[in-house]
């Protein structure tokens, strides 16, 4: 029974539908449901529904109703409203058949003329909405009523005209009745468009531009946008579109009824809100604009093809329409609170009981005080220093909570300066063979400081796990890192699933989130080495360059994985079952390493580790400064050899001067210490150690 659940923690599905719900691409789910349900239902209601030919005609009666929900997407996603694309599309409809039927002007030249006086109707509307800040309900229901009245007027002046026109050009016709493929031209045009508009929307500065407008016009200001500038071209580009509209619309019908495009613009409405295109602006895309708009097409020539009589199925539609919105916006405004009770999903861990660290138990983790009196270097000059390193000149550098790198001068560390600003949150330090300080950063990726203070990239992404859902290219928390003897950059990135605010929450969940990572500036490939390590945090090369040890931190082991030699490639377990959670390694002047403890396992959650239940109520049920968290409250740092054999420890007994240690780095005889709460650095004497033996030489030069 314990390995049936033990498979179920480790493999639930549940991971899957926390990846599922955090995709961006999730949040119009009711409309693409709905869509999807909707043409479902019409193709087993209705006979032959499915065939090529019904299904061609679908779509060629479609097209035009796709292109005026966009125009009108452009519009709101910039905060405003276009109300007048309905009459712009008849009245383009109508010039598209008088230039180029009765006045017998070039085709290229028509649509030209036309789309221009889209742009035009669009500018007119711009520019009061922007420059006259006139409210975009008004000025477009405004705009609706004139070129609706002016299109009204000129169908009935050109009625023998327009009665009596010849057919067009070849290419008119395939405009309006060819396939590309088997698509309609105009749905093709449709596909062409909704791709490109999510391009420009997405990719394109001004497009971004909408976006940012539409979410916050304050904010896009400070940012420096032209606010004026990009509202007045949304509403250019809606009415350029609806009038290109109008253009594939005439090329099909070859005619101009009063009632072209009557209420198209409520449909367009609509679309977009049903499509979960928010009304206030900046949330949203054209494929939302397009499901909308075909869930309501599909809905009104379904009914019609079942002899539903017309009030009905405006009445159906509306209650429909009702109840898809309103289930999208408690989707929308909940997707947060669902994601956030599924994503976390604990797994199954069990543990061994720990060797004693009682005092006087002779086991070489029992406590002692051999750190109590360390020095206090930096006191008060720092904010988590959560690595620390020192160069060839003694001096020493560490990480600020603020995103800097700080250096202390040697040889009294008194003088403190800003070496670089990087930003985010630095973590894990190393030197390559030219001095360059390398540094991972939460969120970022892994960067470099040059002796001149240049700050310059190594690298933000890595190769993408295919099998996973979420994209994983992107580094979230890279923590530590060290360099081989080639110069190749190994690091550890903890978590692929939690940013460093959330990182106790990969704690609770004791799975493998995290991964070894090699960079090559040589090439400047990025790979994944090894996946599904459970938080790895401590990277070190071993003296001799052939293996890197990384720490597990949730599972308390020090693993090996070989780069060179016999057995490069592969992975061993090198240390089970620690009295405390492992963080940085570093190496030691004796041919042993260093390992710090950023907190003790305590019996208790020893036994929540073991019950994934009991952690997913937690996580769920209470507020998270009532969470049962490990003991973080110990200063610890215990010296391991390569056999994995662990032979001494040093304590700082209730962490009064060095809780959560996460760092200690060997120099000259004195062995330093960082935590990544800590306002210090201390630093203690090493009565056993070499009093020249520094890092960098004794393995560069080896190297």
């Amino acid at each position: 029974m314990k390995s049936l659940q033990r498979f179920w923690h480790r493999n639930s599905p549940q991971l899957f539908l926390g990846e599922l719900l955090e995709k961006r691409w999730m949040e119009p789910i009711i409309p693409f449901t709905l869509t999807i349900a909707v043409f479902l239902f019409f193709a087993l209601a209705i006979p032959n529904y499915l065939r090529p030919s019904s299904l061609q005609e679908l779509m060629r009666n479609f097209a035009e109703q796709g292109m005026v929900a966009v125009a009108m997407a452009f519009s709101i996603l910039s905060g405003g409203l276009d109300l007048s694309v309905g009459a712009v599309f008849a009245m383009a409809n109508f010039l598209a058949i008088y230039l180029y039927l009765i006045l017998g002007l070039p085709l290229p030249v028509t649509i030209v003329l036309v789309i221009l006086f889209g742009a035009a109707m669009g500018a007119i509307n711009g520019g009061l909405i922007a420059y006259g800040k006139t409210r975009p309900f008004l000025t477009t229901l405004v705009v609706l009523i004139i070129v609706r009245a002016a299109y009204n007027k000129v169908t009935v002046a050109y009625t023998n005209e327009l009665a009596s026109i010849d057919l067009g050009s070849g290419v008119w016709d395939f405009m309006g009745t060819g396939r590309i493929l088997g698509v309609p031209v105009n749905m093709a045009a449709l596909i062409v468009l909704a791709v490109s508009t999510h391009f420009f929307l997405t990719r394109v500065k001004p497009g971004v531009h909408i976006m940012a407008v539409g979410s916050s016009r304050k904010a896009a200001r400070h940012a420096g946008v032209n606010v004026k500038r990009v509202l007045f071209s949304a509403y250019v580009i809606s009415g350029s579109i609806a009038a290109l509209a109008g253009v594939f619309y005439a090329a099909r019908q070859n005619s101009s009824g009063t009632d072209t495009g009557v209420g198209w613009e409520i449909n367009a409405l609509a679309a977009v809100v049903l499509g979960g295109i928010s009304l206030a602006g900046g949330r949203g895309t054209i494929a939302r604009a397009v499901m909308g708009a075909a869930i309501i097409f599909m809905l009104i020539s379904g009914m019609v093809r079942l002899g539903i009589s017309g009030n009905l199925t405006t009445a159906v539609i509306g209650i429909i329409l009702l109840v898809a919105v309103g289930f999208n916006v408690k989707w929308v405004k909940n997707k947060g609170k669902v994601l956030q009770k599924v994503y976390v999903t604990p797994s199954w861990v069990d543990f061994e009981p720990p060797p004693s660290v009682e005092r006087g138990s002779g086991t070489p983790f029992a406590e002692n005080d051999r750190l109590k009196d360390a020095e206090a270097i930096a006191l008060n000059k720092i904010e988590g220093p959560e690595d620390i390193i020192l160069d060839r000149k003694d001096n020493l550098y560490t990480v600020n909570r603020n995103g800097s790198i700080i250096r202390f001068l040697a040889p009294d560390y008194e003088v403190r300066e800003e070496f670089a600003r990087i930003g985010g949150r630095p973590l894990g330090l190393a030197f390559d063979r030219d001095q360059n300080l390398l540094v991972c950063i939460a969120g970022m990726g892994v960067y470099g400081v040059k002796p001149d203070r240049t700050v310059f990239k190594v690298t933000d992404r890595t190769t993408r796990t295919r099998t996973r859902l979420k994209d994983d290219s992107r580094l979230y928390l890279a923590d530590d890192l060290d360099v081989a003897p080639d110069g190749k950059i190994y690091f550890s990135e903890a978590s692929t699933r939690y940013e460093l605010a959330d990182w106790a929450l990969d704690g609770f969940e004791g799975r493998g989130n995290g991964r070894l990572i090699c960079h090559d500036p040589a090439t400047g490939v990025t790979r994944t080495v090894l996946k599904n390590l459970a938080f790895p945090n401590g990277i070190c090369l071993s003296h001799d360059g052939q293996s890197v040890l990384w720490a597990s931190t949730w599972l308390c082991q020090i693993n090996r994985y070989w780069i060179a030699g016999p057995k490069a490639g592969t992975s061993e377990l090198l240390i089970d079952n620690l009295p405390g959670y492992c963080d940085n390694i570093n190496r030691a002047s004796d041919g042993k390493y260093w390992l710090a403890f950023v907190g003790l396992r305590t019996p208790v959650y020893d036994l929540a580790m073991r019950n994934p239940s009991f952690r997913t109520r937690m996580v769920k049920q209470i507020p998270p400064d009532e969470w049962l968290c490990p003991g973080i409250n110990f200063g610890c740092v215990v010296k391991f050899d390569d056999n994995g054999v662990v032979t001494e420890s040093l304590w700082d007994p209730g962490g009064l001067s060095h809780p959560t240690i996460t760092s200690i780095r060997e120099h000259k005889g004195y062995l330093y210490i960082g935590g990544l709460e800590n306002n210090r650095i201390g630093r203690i004497r090493l009565a056993d150690a070499d009093p020249t033996w520094e890092a960098h030489k004794s393995y560069w030069e080896r190297a």
